[in-house]
């Protein structure tokens, strides 16, 4: 059994600087761990075939299928605030991209497929826990209507990754509307190439702003769109952990899901990330962050906005000073439908601001928000009498088709830590059953599920995991 598959190359159509061209690294036995079949329908993929023999070699790297043209993108970034000149994908390569049924181009591309250029002494390689837990996350957060990169497949590799110990490695198959990002355009920047800029703001127009006229045009998009997607991470208790240029995309959808995590008990200073130590990706500075990658952006544009430098900075400077308005406008749109309030009162941003103070360290986000709906709420709370006395405003204050909005905004299930782990500790014995359970129930996390009530339980002090890791 064989597919065609209508790979298209377009950014294999750039210049050579952008990437390097060359194949996977062969492994030793791929096997299957899941294959997402509404995805590869949606590309007009046959489950069934990439399941087969011939599809999972293509999907460790063993066989590049006819039409691919395999290649590593590269890349700058600043990674914790500090400048790396060359990143790249150091352990990925975009095999091309197909057309969706909605008419879409999206990259295909195998992430642990081995070493490249941009490596950096690394093995190109990925363990099995990173792999399971993107596609987990990524798959969720897909399904509770966030802009995000997808996982259409993830196979064992039959090869050991040498990392804090011997781990079986594997290799994800991610979908994106584009690998573009804010590091791509510094890569270029640093280097005065001018040209290649250019040539990059073309094709990310072309790609994801055909509306966009100008640089400038292009860079108010990404602005407006990560506008809205930073409050979509803010309004579901998501910490992406590592929000470094080169992770910040250009079409606005969540990428590169390392140390990432849920917030459990709500408290804005959260951090999970083992590898963020002062909290500069903590929860409740994400939107700052996201001003800060852009004024980078902005910066890498410049000399494409205007001929005349002040001219220019002071174009780019204005753009960048509209994020907060527009952040502020999606935040307050978010929290309201999570109150069923009417993102236009007067008293709805007291209302936000006053709940989310009386959960302050004490609450579990998710639940707290979910159990408006039910009655739930009340035993939560560390005062419950505060929480009547805001109730009866709220009461006041709150849609007339409150309950039925509740749970449409308020998703009972979400990606909890320990559960994640538990399907990771599983799959690294063979065992892929939670793993399969979870992301079934995730699929639709707005939908009461009485059977799986388990998966909305916090962690306890026994089973909590309180750092995640970036798995390279």
């Amino acid at each position: 059994m064989t597919q065609a598959i209508p790979f298209q190359n377009s950014y294999a159509r750039l210049p050579d600087r952008f990437f390097t061209r060359m194949s996977a690294k062969p492994v030793e036995k791929p096997g299957l761990v899941a294959i997402n079949a509404d995805l590869a329908h949606q590309l007009g993929l046959d489950a069934d075939w990439l399941n087969s023999e011939d599809g999972l070699a293509m999907l460790a790297g063993n066989h590049v299928p006819a039409g691919a043209e395999p290649l590593a993108q590269v890349y700058a970034g600043h990674q914790f605030g500090g400048w790396s000149p060359q990143l790249g994908d150091g352990r990925a390569l975009l095999l091309g991209e197909l057309r969706d049924t909605q008419g879409n181009l999206r990259d295909i591309q195998l992430k642990g497929s081995g070493p490249t250029p941009y490596s950096r002494m690394g093995d190109g390689r990925v363990w099995l826990g990173p792999v399971m837990r993107e596609y987990i996350v990524s798959e969720a957060m897909h399904a509770l209507e966030v802009p995000t990169t997808r996982a259409l497949a993830a196979v064992t590799t039959g090869e050991i990754v040498l990392r804090e110990a011997p781990l079986p490695g594997a290799v994800l198959t991610r979908v994106a509307a584009s690998h573009l990002r804010v590091g791509t355009f510094q890569y270029f920047a640093a280097r005065q190439d001018e040209e290649a800029l250019a040539t990059l703001c073309e094709f990310a127009i072309k790609r994801h702003y055909p509306e966009a006229k100008t640089t400038l045009d292009l860079l108010n998009s990404v602005i407006a769109a990560q506008a809205k997607l930073i409050a979509k991470w803010m309004g579901l208790g998501f910490i992406h952990g590592v929000m470094n240029t080169d992770n910040m995309t250009i079409s606005g959808e969540t990428i590169d899901y390392g140390p990432c995590a849920f917030m459990e008990t709500y408290h804005p200073e959260t951090v999970y990330s083992s590898i963020d130590q002062y909290g500069r990706y903590a929860y409740g500075n994400q939107p700052e962050i996201a001003v800060w990658n852009l004024a980078q952006l902005a910066t890498a544009l410049l000399p494409l906005i205007d001929a005349d430098q002040n001219t220019g900075i002071e174009l780019a400077t204005e753009a960048v000073h509209a994020f907060p308005d527009l952040y502020a406008k999606a935040y307050g749109t978010e929290f309201a439908a999570k109150l069923a309030l009417d993102p236009g009162a007067a008293d709805t941003a007291g209302l936000v601001q006053e709940f989310l103070g009386l959960i302050t360290g004490h609450a579990d986000f998710t639940l707290a928000f979910r159990g408006l709906a039910s009655g739930q709420t009340r035993d939560l709370f560390k005062d419950p009498n505060a929480y009547d006395a805001w109730t009866e405003r709220w009461t006041k204050s709150r849609l007339a088709d409150w309950e039925t909005a509740l749970p449409r905004a308020n998703p009972g299930f979400i990606p909890r830590n320990h559960q994640i782990e538990a399907a990771i500790q599983s799959g690294v014995l063979g065992d892929y059953s939670h793993f399969n359970r979870l992301n079934s129930v995730l699929r639709t996390p707005f939908k009461d599920q009485p059977e799986h009530a388990d998966l909305q339980v916090p962690a306890t002090m026994e089973n909590a995991v309180r750092q995640t890791f970036c798995g390279t």
